[in-house]
């Protein structure tokens, strides 16, 4: 969990020589901050800044305030349209920060495009805009924040029916809930991803939304993807199948751009099949995980995953290789130690079998602690994540 106190104390402390020249000033219209509670606690982290409520309405531009926080209903297209026109006259210091209920991508960019200078989904997470006004409060912006460079993990199988999704989604879970940062899950199996209904989101966001809204580069992808319980955003897979080249090169590096900047880690759900567009993923990735499975045919499958990527002159990308499902009764037709002879090489994780375990946090859209905390295959699940992250451990700092 995030310690907010301690997140601030440092910037908090060194604000009173500002304060004493002119105090700071952040107007909050009712129901933004879902009661006074809620502005009590994040007024707490900024004893430099004057919290203020100015009533049911966006008010009358006041060229002093530094800050408005509005709530507005993305359902409700004559407010959209209001909100765009007293962004467009606002007065130029007064930053606006909007929280969407209903959010959706068109309506997300069209208010950042007309000035919005940060827009968050309700319910409101208080970390997020304890982050966004200390951003702002601190002279930040959309146009002089520097671009992020979060991590991007590339989650391939060997043929299908490997349990990959199920596998990288409680990863995902797992690390956002360890708050280990901002973690999105991107399903890009364009044909047959079904990471919603893992994380039980059956009306989040899809990739064919975001294409859908124009520029991939341009999306805010943070303020717009659906949240699970665990604090993982989820770009959900098309909710019908589409051809795997309705995905173009240009479009996957825009992607990808976008969600280095508005993540810290991404791990990006990829189909069996190869295309251009995956091949060119693959090499924007900073590492892979491939997912396979003790039969004939997956380790067959595994060893052309390899070679092919040595003919893209990806060989030396990072490799996680992960053995899912082995079965405790040695019942599977090749034995671990006969796999990794034929690969070439150790399995990296191995994770039990435990489909009861698995089926069931899937219908439930939960984490497998959740279902059973202790089991031996939610320990090779923390041992997968405790890999993937190590990286993001590095990069900042920690």
């Amino acid at each position: 969990m995030v310690d907010l106190p301690r997140l601030f104390r440092k910037d908090s402390a060194a604000q009173p020589a500002v304060a004493a020249a002119r105090q700071i000033r952040v107007g909050v219209v009712q129901g933004a901050l879902e009661g006074p509670g809620r502005m009590a606690s994040i007024a707490a982290l900024f004893p430099h800044v004057r919290f203020e409520t100015v009533g049911a309405n966006w008010p009358d531009a006041d060229p002093d305030r530094d800050v408005l926080l509005v709530a507005l209903a993305g359902s409700a297209s004559a407010d959209v349209e209001d909100a765009v026109r007293r962004l467009r006259s606002r007065p130029p210091r007064t930053a606006v920060v909007v929280i969407l209920r209903d959010a959706d991508v068109t309506t997300t960019r069209w208010l950042i495009r007309e000035g919005a200078a940060d827009v968050l989904t309700a319910p409101l997470s208080e970390p997020a805009l304890a982050l966004s006004l200390e951003r702002l409060l601190s002279g930040g912006s959309h146009s002089t924040t520097p671009a992020r460079t979060g991590q991007v993990v590339a989650l391939l199988k060997a043929g299908g029916g490997v349990g990959a999704t199920s596998l990288g989604v409680q990863v995902a879970a797992m690390l956002a809930a360890r708050a280990e940062g901002d973690i999105c899950f991107a399903d890009l199996d364009l044909q047959f991803g079904d990471a919603a209904l893992h994380l039980d989101l059956p009306d989040a966001v899809t990739i064919t939304d975001c294409l859908g809204a124009g520029a991939l580069g341009e999306v805010p992808f943070a303020a717009a993807l659906s949240r699970h319980g665990s604090g993982l955003r989820l770009l959900a897979a098309p909710r019908e199948v589409v051809a795997l080249e309705s995905m173009s090169v240009s479009q996957a590096e825009a992607l990808v751009a976008g969600l280095r900047r508005n993540f810290g880690l991404t791990i990006v759900d990829l189909p069996a099949s190869w295309t251009a567009w995956t091949n060119h993923l693959l090499s924007l990735a900073d590492r892979i995980v491939l997912v396979t499975q003790l039969s004939v045919p997956h380790v067959q499958l595994t060893r052309r995953q390899f070679q092919f990527l040595r003919s893209q002159n990806l060989a030396d990308k990072p490799v996680t290789l992960v053995c899912n499902g082995r079965a405790a009764d040695r019942s599977s037709l090749v034995s671990l130690g006969a796999a990794q002879k034929a690969l070439d090489r150790v399995f990296d994780v191995v994770v039990p079998e435990d489909r009861r375990t698995m089926m069931a946090a899937a219908a439930q859209g939960v984490e497998i602690s959740a279902i059973r905390r202790g089991a031996k295959v939610e320990k090779a699940v923390a041992e997968l994540a405790a890999r993937i992250a190590a990286p993001l451990a590095v990069a900042s700092g920690r």
